[in-house]
């Protein structure tokens, strides 16, 4: 019996963790998803409500994702309320590096 109520109080307290992973996860995915619709169409002009109904999130939620992608530099907010991206132009995004496996000296051989 006692096992059963102690089993009952940690079910009750990893729910809330549980609610916010999920919750956590899906704000990342709609954050993924706004950063790849204004990077795959450069000229895309869009409002806080347009947005919400994009994403199918509430307005403060909605409005704490844009008010992050413009920190991220990612967008700007236009004088006329509309969110876009910061540069129309080409992002530049670090490449690795590739190691350079060429000497300036040859190889001896081994005999």
């Amino acid at each position: 019996m006692i096992a059963k109520s102690a089993k009952r109080e940690i079910d009750d307290a990893a729910a809330p963790v549980t609610v916010l992973r999920v919750m956590m996860r899906m704000i990342e995915d709609v954050l993924n998803r706004l950063r790849a619709e204004f990077l795959e169409m450069p000229g895309l002009r869009l409002k806080s409500e347009q947005v919400q109904r994009l994403c199918g999130v509430e307005r403060t939620i909605c409005q704490a994702m844009l008010d992050l992608l413009v920190d991220e530099k990612l967008l700007c907010l236009k004088s006329d309320g509309h969110y876009a991206r910061l540069t129309d132009g080409m992002i530049h995004r670090p490449r690795p590096a590739k190691a350079d496996t060429t000497t300036d000296t040859p190889a001896e051989k081994t005999s």
